[in-house]
């Protein structure tokens, strides 16, 4: 491979971590039976009937067909349960859960929201089915994290946009953090109520007239749902847990959008709970950390199968208040818990 550092043939051992799906792809499975309620894999149905003992997959390099030694072993992580991937899994291994005496929670924003919560001796996981909003999808001018992308957004005094763009040219839409500083300082500002009504009954707000760059109400219902969704995810599993918000120590924001999220802004509109700076923290692609760790050590490898059959999945739907939840979430407004904690 052009390019590449050392000769793929020399390469013996491969580590890969994915959500449930993308993974049973990659190594070729079925993955009928995750779009079918109860969404599970293949390898989630087969352990439960005895015939393997682990979700995760091997293959050789032959076999998963990649330019590496064909003798190499190229190993799926675990997944979780469901939605809930090897990446997640992953996420556990890189902040070292097994070993976590605080109570800690990750959350990794997307199309899918992973969120976790515990630590040595319980953990929690649940899958929140956002969509795309957040990530720029289903929204007017929305688009990716990519050159061109309004990433940034701060509304002066006279009421003019500031916009920070990727790569310092034209703004061509915006991505999923100009999103939520844009409903933050719409919020600030007044322009915009907690229900995602604008201002002075209009429909419609511009930011870039030159360029068309506009926002649309819909676009509001958009991400309130999305919102809504992930907010509701909070509320069920630190629920279930029986933790308000304010006991938790640490707040991990995990993935690309985690990196690139005003904090600020996050908690104003409600998309992340109301803690103070010093508990939560950036960590990245955590993902990616976790599967390196799992690449370099066979104890850590076989820590993570341990870890994934710790886990108790929490299902949103079965919850009796995720309705409510929901609803509640879907207002942009810091986030409070909604029940009593239990003692």
């Amino acid at each position: 491979i052009e390019g590449f550092p050392v000769d793929p043939r020399s390469i013996y051992e491969v580590v890969l971590v994915g959500n449930s799906t993308m993974r049973d792809l990659f190594f070729r499975q079925s993955v009928y039976s995750i779009g079918q309620s109860p969404y599970r894999s293949i390898t989630e149905i087969e352990m439960a009937a005895g015939k393997r003992a682990t979700t995760s997959l091997i293959q050789s390099g032959r076999q998963a067909l990649l330019p590496v030694h064909p003798c190499a072993r190229v190993y799926g992580g675990p997944i979780i349960s469901g939605h809930l991937g090897a990446d997640a899994a992953a996420c556990m291994l890189a902040i070292d859960l097994l070993h976590e005496d605080r109570h800690v929670a990750i959350m990794d924003i997307g199309t899918n929201t992973e969120l976790i919560l515990g630590n040595r001796d319980r953990m929690l996981a649940a899958s929140c089915p956002a969509g795309p909003a957040f990530e720029g999808g289903a929204i007017s001018c929305g688009m990716p994290g990519l050159d061109g992308a309004i990433e940034g957004v701060v509304i002066d005094d006279d009421g003019r946009y500031r916009l920070t763009v990727i790569g310092d040219g034209a703004p061509l839409g915006i991505c999923g953090s100009g999103l939520i500083e844009l409903l933050s300082e719409w919020l600030r500002t007044e322009q915009m109520n907690a229900m995602g009504r604008f201002d002075d009954g209009l429909h419609r707000l511009t930011l870039d007239e030159e360029r068309g760059i506009h926002f649309l109400e819909s676009d509001v219902n958009e991400l309130a749902q999305a919102k809504g969704a992930n907010v509701a995810g909070l509320h069920t599993v630190f629920h279930q847990f029986g933790l308000d918000f304010d006991d938790v120590d640490v707040f991990y924001l995990a993935g690309g959008f985690g990196r690139h999220i005003n904090v600020d802004a996050a908690r104003r509109i409600g998309l992340i709970p109301d803690l103070p700076d010093e508990k939560i923290v950036k960590v990245g692609n955590a993902a990616i950390e976790g599967a390196s760790i799992a690449l370099l050590s066979q104890s850590k490898r076989r820590q993570l199968e341990e870890l994934v059959k710790r886990v108790e999945h929490c299902r949103l739907e079965t919850h009796p208040q995720f309705f409510d939840f929901f609803v509640e979430g879907g207002q942009f407004k810091p986030v409070e818990c909604l029940y009593e904690r239990a003692e």
